[in-house]
């Protein structure tokens, strides 16, 4: 029975559907020696299958009634729970492959994401629940007001696919928008490497800083109309217009540029 009221401030919704849930444990394909994260375990929903298969289940929940509750459960010998917040977490404190999986709360979701570029190289896989419209953003092609910089450097990093839709009724309490489980596969080099991650981050964020803008009015003072036809970029579109291995390029160019000039 649940007697645990959903905390607004730490964005709780608990997921409730058995056939989403076990469409959610089937893609993450649990085996007993894999290292599992879960963040957010909430009432144990996907918690309780995923620790059936594994020998052992990491969780990192913020709610210290939550916590009380997983140290109380049947198979919490199975558990090791990590108590706070997840943006302060540090993942690399847990080694190995990692599979991470969680039923993210919609107000940490895009920094959470971000956290997690920077633990690539020990990540598996991750499967999410997300709000659907952050999906959407998420793997977006070029072209559509879905697309941004969110798109492209998640891109960078992650080969990434929409599994299902989650219609609010799967959830108590439930939200007021859609969500969809997410699959994220680090995958090395898939639009090019940046000589400098950072300084595409940069480029991204003025690119996409005025959507409604074209290149050549969010870059300028970065970019010259010399440097958008060297690389065959035409500087009246708009920054949700340009591939993702075109921004890396193009942050290439601004390097070598920059160091040719030193």
């Amino acid at each position: 029975m649940n007697d645990h009221r959903a905390r607004k401030r730490f964005g709780q919704n608990f997921l409730q559907d058995s056939r989403i849930i076990a469409d959610i444990v089937r893609a993450v394909r649990p085996q007993p020696d894999d290292i599992v994260i879960e963040i957010g375990p909430g009432l144990a929903a996907i918690t309780a299958p995923l620790a059936a298969q594994l020998n052992r289940l990491h969780v990192i929940e913020i709610d210290r009634d939550i916590v009380a509750r997983l140290h109380r459960l049947p198979f919490a010998d199975k558990l090791s729970i990590h108590q706070g917040d997840v943006l302060q977490f540090d993942f690399g404190t847990i080694g190995g492959r990692k599979k991470i999986v969680g039923n993210l709360p919609y107000n940490i979701s895009t920094p959470l994401l971000f956290k997690l570029t920077a633990y690539v190289d020990e990540i598996a896989e991750m499967h999410f629940m997300l709000q659907k419209e952050v999906v959407e953003r998420m793997c977006a092609a070029p072209g559509g007001k879905d697309y941004g910089r969110l798109s492209v450097v998640l891109q960078y990093f992650f080969d990434m696919e929409k599994l299902l839709d989650v219609p609010p009724a799967a959830f108590d309490p439930a939200p007021k928008v859609d969500s969809a489980v997410v699959r994220m596969i680090p995958q090395a080099g898939r639009i090019g490497i940046a000589h400098d991650f950072d300084a595409l981050a940069q480029l991204l964020a003025r690119a996409f800083a005025m959507r409604r803008k074209t290149l050549r009015n969010n870059l300028k003072d970065l970019v010259t109309d010399e440097d958008f036809a060297a690389l065959d970029i035409d500087p009246t579109q708009r920054a949700e217009d340009i591939a993702p291995q075109v921004y890396v390029a193009l942050s290439n160019f601004l390097c070598e540029k920059n160091q040719n000039r030193g």
